[in-house]
């Protein structure tokens, strides 16, 4: 492959991915990364949107309407960041 067809794809890749990236930013401003596509809370931490667990050990649904800042409903542990 020359360098020009090899320039061509790699820009055109990049302005896939730039996309995708521009998307997922104004997605993560109102919706939780951790929100799969069945609306189950795939975090491995607690988070006051959880709902009770379901059967058969399956992830927990996820309550949050989206309408809200995900991030406040995080709960943190002020030491496991360094900070006391």
């Amino acid at each position: 492959m020359d360098a020009a067809a090899w320039e061509r794809r790699r820009e055109r890749l990049g302005a896939i991915l730039s996309a995708m990236a521009d998307h997922a930013m104004v997605q993560a401003s109102f919706r939780c990364p951790y929100k799969n596509r069945h609306d189950e809370c795939t975090a491995k931490f607690g988070c006051r949107n959880q709902r009770r667990p379901r059967p058969g050990g399956e992830l927990l649904m996820c309550g949050s309407d989206d309408k809200l800042d995900y991030r406040s409903a995080w709960e943190t542990d002020p030491a496991a960041d360094g900070a006391s």
